[in-house]
């Protein structure tokens, strides 16, 4: 038992160590990302990523078995303790409720040091444009230009994407596999982006992410890449892109966006380019709207969203919804609550300040993109009304 309780306290202890270095000195964070990432990608990264399911999934499974069955093993010591013969019936009960415990707290232990080796430190490090984007100030001119030669590329690729004769996209190719390649090629730019990428994999409890209407997750205890199967074909690129990026370190939401609406656009397939445009219009669409104050009639002055890029646009078929809300254990609306109110709570407390609306920072960096690597790729006939 000392030995056990040994290594628990040396791994609680590194865990302490390691974020109180990642809080204090950001240069630590920076050099941890850049060395270590590419060791747990081509080590651990590669042994997870052999498995065709999310071994991330079947890891939270388990432990939640483990968890149930040391609290009834403690339940029954209790009992056994009252009947005859009670001194041998808890000792064996109590052995295994021993076991139990002691297995969780391995588990716990080793966990909260893989999350802080591959989240929390990469929380630390430095963001993309070491917060220029931040600080630059745009006109309303500017985000309706952006924003309509966003709206005018999202209607464009709709016309010419693939799809059923219901008119749902439909991709024929392996998805998982290019968005490795998108990636890859955007590693030109951002060295980290580079090397090896496991393949994304679908969650099999796709259903209860609905509920909690995420389109993905990373587990950086297993360094994998997920995302939700039920959702529509369109959502699937960008959303692969955005886990992988969380996968090479950029854990900050909107540099995950931003990144892969890049590698999306940038990708010679056509449905990948529609994806990644596409995941970026409710942000700078919304951004837009608050900007001109809500005013309905300056709104609709600015180039139209297609009818068919809002059918696209939906997460969640309503067939689709109406067979998770059969399956569904809890109430659809307390899942989201409760998924919200986590995320929002690890991202203040992993220092991102305005938490879950992280996300819609993106329109910051596609403003900053667009201003300093692409201010003439937008041509005249795109530049609509921006008044």
């Amino acid at each position: 038992m000392r030995k056990h309780l040994t290594f628990m306290v040396v791994c609680i202890l590194a865990t302490a160590i390691l974020n109180i270095l990642a809080v204090i000195n950001p240069e630590f964070s920076d050099f941890y990302v850049r060395i270590a990432t590419p060791v747990w990608l081509n080590t651990y990264g590669r042994l997870t990523g052999i498995f065709p399911f999310s071994v991330g999934e079947l890891m939270i499974a388990l432990v939640l078995m483990l968890i149930v069955l040391t609290i009834a093993s403690g339940l029954v010591a209790v009992i056994f303790y009252f009947l005859k013969n009670r001194i041998v019936y808890f000792n064996k009960s109590f052995n295994l409720l021993k076991r139990g415990l002691l297995t969780t707290g391995y588990v716990i232990c080793i966990t909260g040091l893989l999350i802080t080796l591959n989240c929390f430190i990469y929380y630390r490090c430095s963001k993309i444009t070491e917060s220029a984007a931040e600080t630059q100030n745009y006109s309303v001119a500017e985000l309706i230009m952006i924003r309509n030669y966003i709206v005018m590329k999202t209607n464009e690729l709709s016309l010419i994407v693939d799809r059923d004769i219901e008119g749902n996209v439909i991709y024929s190719g392996n998805m998982a596999e290019q968005a490795v390649l998108s990636m890859q090629k955007l590693g030109s730019k951002f060295d980290r982006l580079s090397g090896y990428y496991p393949e994304p994999k679908k969650i099999a409890s796709s259903e209860f992410l609905s509920q909690q209407y995420m389109k993905g997750y990373y587990f950086p205890f297993t360094v994998e890449a997920n995302y939700n199967g039920m959702m529509g074909t369109i959502h699937v690129p960008a959303t692969m892109c955005h886990e992988l990026a969380h996968v090479k370190g950029y854990l900050f939401e909107e540099e995950a966006n931003m990144l892969a609406f890049l590698a999306c656009i940038q990708s010679d397939d056509v449905t990948f380019q529609y994806s990644g445009y596409l995941s970026v219009l409710n942000y700078i669409d919304n951004d837009f709207y608050k900007a001109v104050n809500k005013d309905r009639t300056r709104y609709l002055e600015q180039v139209r969203i297609e009818d068919r890029v809002k059918k696209d646009n939906i997460f969640i078929s309503e067939q689709d919804w109406i067979k998770i809300e059969k399956k569904a254990v809890i109430k659809t609306e307390t899942v989201k609550k409760a998924t919200q109110k986590f995320t929002d709570t690890t991202l203040v407390l992993n220092g991102v300040s305005n938490g879950f609306e992280s996300y819609s920072d993106v329109v910051k960096l596609l403003m900053y993109y667009y201003d300093e690597s692409e201010s003439d790729s937008i041509p005249s006939e795109y530049v609509v009304n921006a008044k």
